[in-house]
């Protein structure tokens, strides 16, 4: 079923609407530009976190803390680990992660995650890997990260579907975006085409994927 522009905001009227600190952090990011977890994306992997209800949870991409602060409340019982490389955003994760009252479930690495793989392991193992990141770099954080993971784990991977993009529904302008766009493709096709994984990509948001860890035999 092709899901109509009427059909898709009738699913979004009936998400629950945010309130307190959370809609002040979405009018902040909205307000200054910066990307966090799309409504309808955020509600699917929020659901399927109550569910697994994890208790050690990987997030590579904290931006201002919004997605970690809503994890936290999904699954009461877990503590994050959450990889940031922006000074400012960190910052501001901090603040918002205080102003939540919950910094004492949330561990901030400041730096590249692709240089904090030591500091990562420290906390390891995950339940939980949540990567919303550089999008042309997704092929080699689940590749870092995904052997901290348990099995039977799961991996959430945002924005794969990249605004149409990935699909083919919109013309690219620049080589660099054509190239970060073929590389989320491979890495689509490269995940649900592993058998060490049992994966569905699903439209909602902007594109996630959901990768479970399967056991080894």
């Amino acid at each position: 079923m092709e899901i109509s522009k009427a059909t898709r905001n009738y699913i979004y009227e009936m998400l629950p609407k945010s309130s307190g600190l959370e809609a002040e952090m979405e009018e902040y990011a909205k307000e200054n530009h910066i990307p966090i977890m799309d409504a309808e994306g955020l509600h699917t992997m929020l659901t399927i976190m109550g569910i697994a209800q994890p208790k050690n949870i990987l997030e590579v991409g904290t931006a201002i803390g919004y997605s970690a602060i809503r994890m936290l409340h999904a699954a009461p019982e877990a503590v994050i680990t959450s990889i940031e490389r922006d000074e400012e955003r960190s910052q501001l994760a901090e603040e918002n992660i205080k102003k939540a009252g919950l910094e004492d479930r949330f561990h901030l690495i400041k730096g590249d995650a692709l240089e904090s793989a030591s500091q990562v392991a420290e906390k390891a193992p995950y339940d939980i890997l949540f990567i919303d990141a550089a999008k042309g770099q997704y092929e080699s954080f689940f590749n870092l990260f995904e052997p901290l993971v348990n099995e039977n784990g799961i991996i959430f991977s945002d924005n794969v579907l990249f605004q149409g993009y990935v699909a083919g529904e919109k013309e690219m302008e620049s080589r660099r975006f054509r190239a970060m766009v073929k590389r989320l493709d491979q890495f689509n096709k490269n995940i649900m085409n592993n058998p060490r994984f049992a994966s569905t990509l699903l439209p909602v948001g902007d594109g996630l994927l959901v990768t479970r860890k399967c056991k080894s035999i």
